[in-house]
């Protein structure tokens, strides 16, 4: 294997003890590294799946993944990524036979639900693909299947391609250049040559310095780290460490407002990502991060520096995950719907399959997990549009909502926060609907339309479809990172934008916002007092964050009215949360003869918590929320100390 530059799959299939006595043998016979992911490892050098991130960028020699009580959809590909020219990778599962019906521990990542839930789409995709010839199959009870006997040629690591690609880095003019490429093909080899040929002062910075070892190993000597969070410090205090470049290893890992202020200090920048991998995907982060910036060059790399093209494993593993590229095809002919569920995998997996590829291309953060999820997880509803057999267009919905009163007003009250309902319940956490969680409801979790059908009404098209399809839902909603752009398409559609986050997501760089559609009165009366309520929180709201493109808005100093007060208490007497409670507790302090010093040093003169807890003897944050709390409960019996009471006693009762 190793002459011919390739990587095989093992699959062990049996009862616990069996596959264990089998991968030890295994251990014995074939040295190597023989890193371990997955379950209780009985070899020292092991990782668990949620810790995988770590050993991106590093290789080794051998490896098992242990599937039998879940499979962990990320780890499995990020450690074939690690893996050498002549590495088995061993997959230990459960019998086949009975493997579909058995409950899966990763689905608590992912399922919404409170218990581990069995896979079986998922699992008999992969069983399917175990009839690959390419795969050693050994099953408990049952002879070895070898793989067939393919003459595969020998091979030699031939750098040529990352060679000349870096002789154009080396004599570019100052810009930013961007390479995308799949696992193994010296994306970090070819950053290594870079720094080690350029005569001047080179940075690297990446998620986690154990992952540039293959940089470091190419760039020799010359090799400087600095961490992501170092850097950027250095640049927003206008102290960035000199030199002629900055070397970005999987980009696509870091915050986009990350990078963004990053490469504005130095005047070359090299952003390296991988096209399909552990996090997402890097087509995703091209069309989001780099479309937004001027004169950009773009590189790819095709073919493998690791291992050889055809790679057994590699193949294996694209399939598995369906990390092939969508077909570009024409856009000729009829379109029409297909409304499918996850039940539908078995006799529609061409078509799904193809939503997944179409949702990788349009949205970075669509990962395996994403594919697990749209697979086998509940309540999920996909709605495609189809030309041709071809999917030029879908949209995944998810169900929320349908909770019992007495959860709502715990989730409400900040006391609960369950899996799932996304938009349900920040509607009662944050904008204080305590009915939001019990209507039922659709939520929009992603859409996707193929480049050559975009901006001709298509995405509005598959809007409305799922409002016909959404019986008995009182209303749709979504979650988006805030542009004027998307807030207007989402507008466009029928929605009506009910909140804005008060912090940026680290994976956009947006704030999140939120939009109601109603179907139903239930609907239509839940959208107009969330409506109301955002409107009487926006000019607050402003104050604390820094968004050009939301037009300003007076702040509203009415008098609190019944609904402030029920938040009031709710952050006074119980859990709600500060940043959801800001403008009830401005229109507290503009009518309210009680001091509260902390509370108006925060909102009303805007000081940091930081300095707060300096000048008052707090001991950090949660010291600092508890004197917030005390300031709001007094404020509210100043107002009527009888009400006061009362709302006090009825929060009680919610516990």
């Amino acid at each position: 294997m190793s002459v011919c530059g390739i990587r095989r799959l093992a699959v062990l299939s049996g009862d616990a003890q069996w596959c264990l006595q089998q991968a030890a043998c295994w251990q014995q016979t074939l040295p190597g590294d023989w890193l371990w992911v997955g379950g209780a490892s009985p070899v020292a050098l092991s990782c668990a799946p949620d810790a995988i991130r770590t050993l991106l960028g590093r290789e080794f020699h051998h490896a098992v993944f242990d599937a039998r009580q879940g499979f962990h959809a990320e780890a499995f590909a990020a450690l074939a990524g690690t893996l050498r020219a002549g590495s088995w990778l061993l997959l230990l599962t459960p019998a086949l036979e009975s493997w579909a019906q058995q409950t899966d521990s990763d689905s608590l990542r992912w399922s919404e639900q409170p218990q581990p839930i069995a896979t079986p789409n998922f699992i008999r995709h992969l069983c399917q693909l175990l009839s690959d010839p390419q795969v050693l199959l050994h099953q408990q009870g049952a002879a070895v299947r070898w793989p067939d006997n393919h003459a595969f040629p020998p091979w030699q690591s031939q750098p040529g391609q990352q060679q000349a690609l870096c002789q154009q880095l080396l004599a570019s003019p100052p810009a930013l250049h961007v390479l995308t490429a799949g696992r193994g093909r010296g994306k970090s080899a070819l950053a290594g040559m870079l720094v080690h040929h350029w005569p001047g002062p080179c940075w690297v910075t990446a998620p986690a310095k154990a992952s540039t070892a293959v940089l470091s190993a190419f760039a020799g000597e010359r090799f400087q780290f600095i961490a992501p969070d170092r850097l950027l410090a250095l640049c927003r205090a206008g102290a960035p460490p000199q030199g002629d470049w900055l070397l970005v290893d999987e980009a696509a890992a870091i915050p986009a407002p990350v990078l963004r202020q990053l490469i504005q200090c130095f005047p070359r920048v090299l952003l390296t990502t991988t096209i399909q991998g552990y996090e997402g995907t890097g087509r995703g982060f091209v069309l989001k991060f780099c479309a937004s910036l001027p004169g950009v060059r773009m590189y790819s790399l095709s073919h493998p520096l690791r291992w050889a093209d055809n790679d057994p494993l590699e193949n294996w593993l694209h399939q598995a995950l369906i990390f092939n590229e969508p077909a570009i095809v024409s856009t000729d002919g009829e379109l029409h719907y297909d409304d499918l569920q996850p039940r539908d995998w078995r006799q529609a997996a061409d078509r799904l399959s193809q939503l997944y590829q179409l949702l990788c291309s349009a949205h970075y953060r669509t990962s395996p997990l994403d594919l697990r999820r749209m697979m086998d997880a509940p309540g999920q509803h996909f709605t495609l549009l189809v030309q041709q057999s071809r999917v030029q267009g879908g949209l995944w919905l998810v169900e929320e909502g349908g909770l019992d009163r007495a959860l709502a007003d715990r989730i409400w009250a900040g006391w609960r926060r369950p899996a799932g309902n996304l938009v349900a319940q920040s509607l009662a956490a944050h904008a204080g609907l305590r009915d939001a969680p019990q209507l039922s409801a659709r939520r929009i979790s992603r859409i996707a339309v193929a480049p050559a059908l975009r901006r001709q009404g298509v995405g509005r098209r598959l809007v409305a479809r799922a409002v016909q399809q959404a019986g008995g839902c009182d209303y749709l909603s979504v979650s988006f990172g805030y542009t004027t752009e998307l807030a207007a398409f989402w507008q466009a559609c029928g929605f009506q934008l009910v909140r804005i986050g008060s912090y940026r997501e680290a994976s956009s760089g947006c704030y999140t916002a939120m939009a109601l559609l109603p179907l139903t009165r239930r609907g239509s009366w839940l959208t107009e007092r969330a409506q109301r309520r955002f409107r009487d929180e926006l000019g607050w709201l402003q104050e604390m964050i820094d968004e050009p493109e939301l037009a300003p808005v007076a702040r509203c100093e009415r008098p609190p009215d019944q609904q402030d007060l029920l938040e009031l208490a709710g952050f006074a007497f119980a859990l709600r949360p500060f940043e959801a409670t800001r403008a009830p507790l401005g229109r507290l302090l503009l009518h309210s003869v009680e001091a509260m010093p902390l509370l108006r040093a925060t909102i009303l003169q805007r000081q940091p918590a930081a300095t707060l807890c300096q000048q008052f003897s707090l001991r950090g944050r949660r010291q600092l929320m508890a004197r917030w709390r005390e300031e709001a409960g007094r404020g509210l019996y100043s107002l009527d100390a009888g009400q006061a009471a009362s709302l006090q006693g009825q929060i009680r009762l919610l516990q």
